[in-house]
């Protein structure tokens, strides 16, 4: 993510890989929300290393709190970078996908601040799932731009520029459902798993 990361962080809005609107707050709620989105994928993956997550309860709380927050940051700030999307189709599913990240978050701090832990691990499984969207997305142009080809007979019909704009229109979807499907045959086969050895 940190290639796709160090053009915001010189703050020149002329870098951005997204068409920023000139005179407004677009460019750094744009910013902010990315810096909060990186802090949330470091400190999600933190949180899965067993060393922390069931040696040092603290540490792992603490980074929660720092996971949590900065989902909470960069998910409000999503949903206000929806009305600057002029593609309905990008804003939608945009839109899906932040408030997907903001209830999956909730959920699991609700269930872990009501000391339901099996249910915080799941719902937290499910969100960290979201967060990995940003990195899941980007790998996915590739097969994206294949299938396309495929589905044309490799030919370009409208031409390249149109060929990566219908793949931008849906990879976020295509995320979406590509990781909700990963997330919950893990929490399937877990749950499987754990019913075995009972």
């Amino acid at each position: 993510m940190i290639p796709f990361m160090v053009p915001y962080l010189t703050f020149d809005p002329e870098k951005s890989r997204i068409t920023i609107t000139s005179n407004t707050l677009q460019y750094p709620v744009l910013v902010t929300h990315i810096i909060f989105a990186f802090i949330a994928l470091i400190t999600g993956f933190l949180q899965f290393i067993d060393r922390i997550r069931l040696k040092n309860r603290k540490i792992h709380r603490y980074i929660g709190r720092i996971y949590v927050g900065s989902v909470f940051v960069s998910g409000l700030l999503a949903l206000l970078i929806v009305f600057y999307v002029e593609d309905f189709t990008k804003a939608l599913s945009f839109f899906t996908l932040a408030v997907l990240w903001l209830f999956t978050c909730w959920k699991g701090y609700r269930a872990a601040v009501k000391k339901r832990f099996n249910d915080h691990r799941k719902w937290m499984i499910r969100n960290f799932g979201i967060t990995l969207v940003a990195v899941s997305l980007r790998l996915l142009v590739p097969v994206l731009l294949l299938a396309y080809s495929i589905f044309h007979g490799f030919t370009l019909p409208e031409g390249r520029a149109r060929m990566v704009e219908e793949v931008l229109n849906v990879n976020i979807w295509v995320g979406i459902i590509l990781n909700f499907v990963i997330v919950e045959w893990v929490i399937i086969k877990k749950r499987d798993d754990a019913g075995k050895m009972s």
